[in-house]
């Protein structure tokens, strides 16, 4: 396998040659002295997989450096780590607003360096994976729709056929099954149909609207294509840097269906409804969720529905890693759950129709044995 190549910046000679030593045994090392030295060395042909720069440098300091290598659309995909001796938050802000991955305190901890510098060397590596795969799921998305317009078929055939082709590459990886995609979609088109009466809802779910709902809730989790299978199939629990990976599936879900959209044009406006279900699933009512922090009506209601749908499957599902909880639990729990995890009058819709819920949850069971 082809060695990852590191660049380290720093003036000061020590730093430099401590960084080689711990370095050096596991990646192709390049050293430079300083932001100027290393701008020069990218731009007349030189490469990396991941920087480690300094902050305060003579001439070019770490920050100017920063923006020049994300401002070049040659390395702006290039992940950067800061190592500093500053600790204030604001320095710490400057740094990410200005693209840089992560920050490695001074002084350093050869562990903490080879553990960060791996952690994003697979994040990288996992965003260029994405990126092939998104330019396949084009290809395959733009293919069929083609040859469905083509044959004059009808519009919400075309839909069917894109998203089915999206969900077939989800089941492929994901260690769930394909009725937990089943489940899912009609607890959020039950969800819908309860709550379209409302006057507060009335307005976002008409027929139209819970027809796109039900066939775009089975991509909420395809962003979990992007995830490594050592992560993705681990059969135990997650470590702090493998969840963190993880949870990334939200932000890849809604990359690709988005960058679907724009190469299908106005003819695929119902994936952007797909995109919020895979963006926003697991944020929270009380803000405390991911990848966004959002909190209360600024979650799409879409995901909101599924946050209710997806965690209830979760529940009453048997997996590797846990025993399927029985149904008055799982009913308790997001009862429970109200107002801190999820939209109250989700939940209220929710509690109406829970006998529903178990009615889909059995008829579209696991297998089992």
């Amino acid at each position: 396998m082809k060695q990852a190549r590191l660049l380290i910046i720093d003036d000061e000679l020590i730093n430099r040659l401590i960084l080689e030593e711990v370095l050096a045994p596991h990646y192709a090392v390049q050293v430079q002295p300083d932001g100027q030295s290393a701008q020069e060395y990218l731009t007349s042909g030189g490469s990396a997989d991941l920087i480690l720069s300094d902050v305060k440098m003579p001439g070019m300091d770490g920050f100017a450096f920063c923006r020049w290598l994300k401002s070049d659309e040659r390395t702006r995909n290039i992940p950067l780590l800061f190592l500093t001796s500053l600790d204030s938050d604001a320095d710490e802000e400057q740094g990410f607003q200005l693209g840089a991955e992560d920050f490695i305190h001074k002084p350093i901890s050869p562990n903490i360096v080879l553990a960060r510098v791996r952690t994003h060397l697979e994040l990288a590596q996992t965003r260029a994976q994405l990126y092939a795969r998104n330019v396949d799921l084009e290809l395959l998305v733009s293919q069929r729709t083609q040859e469905l317009l083509e044959q004059k078929q009808e519009v919400i055939t075309a839909q069917g056929a894109v998203i089915t082709a999206f969900c077939s590459l989800a089941e492929a990886r994901d260690n769930e099954t394909g009725n937990h995609i089943r489940r899912t979609q009609r607890y959020v088109e039950a969800l819908a149909r309860q709550l379209m009466h409302p006057p507060r809802f009335a307005p976002e779910l008409d027929e139209e609207t819970i027809r796109l709902l039900f066939r775009s809730a089975p991509l909420h989790d395809i962003g979990k294509v992007a995830i490594p299978d050592a992560i993705l199939l681990k059969p135990g629990a997650l470590t702090e840097e493998e969840w963190s990976i993880m949870r990334r599936h939200a932000e890849y879900g809604h990359a690709a269906i988005m960058e679907a959209g724009r190469h299908l044009g106005d003819k695929a406006g119902f994936l952007r409804q797909a995109s919020e279900i895979a963006w926003c699933h697991h944020e929270k009512w009380d803000g405390s969720g991911y990848p966004r922090g959002l909190a209360g009506e600024a979650i799409p209601l879409s995901a909101r529905l599924m946050a209710v749908a997806d965690v209830y499957d979760a529940l009453i599902s048997k997996r590797v890693y846990k025993a399927a909880y029985p149904r008055e639990q799982a009913a308790r729990i997001i009862r429970e759950g109200s107002g801190q995890h999820f939209d109250p009058d989700v939940v209220a819709a929710f509690a109406e129709i829970e006998q529903e819920f178990w009615d889909i949850a059995a008829s579209y069971r696991d297998e089992t044995g």
